[in-house]
């Protein structure tokens, strides 16, 4: 896991929708965790599929991953990603959508 108190870049549009994407792929990797998301979403798997590269999904899986702390904490944990990232990456999606 990146250091705690290492001064990390910011981050561009592409890096955030990065990670945003492998939160994606963290979700899809177990069936509740994704149920859970599709559930929060409101999306049935054939929509979430015709929108896994939008923006607006994007910033809902890391919204998603924000929201519950023992998941964020393992999905951080496991792809190397400082979690404080998450935040970033979410601000970063959010002010391209505006």
């Amino acid at each position: 896991m990146k250091r705690a108190g290492k001064k990390q870049p910011a981050l561009d549009l592409e890096t955030a929708e990065a990670v945003a994407l492998q939160g994606l792929a963290f979700l899809a990797e177990d069936g509740a965790r994704l149920a859970r998301f599709c559930t929060a979403t409101g999306l049935d798997p054939a929509e979430l599929r015709a929108r896994a590269g939008t923006g607006e999904l994007l910033a809902a899986v890391l919204e998603h991953l924000a929201g519950d702390e023992s998941l964020l904490l393992v999905f951080a944990s496991g792809r190397d990603i400082a979690p404080e990232r998450i935040g970033q990456a979410s601000a970063v999606l959010e002010g391209a959508r505006r």
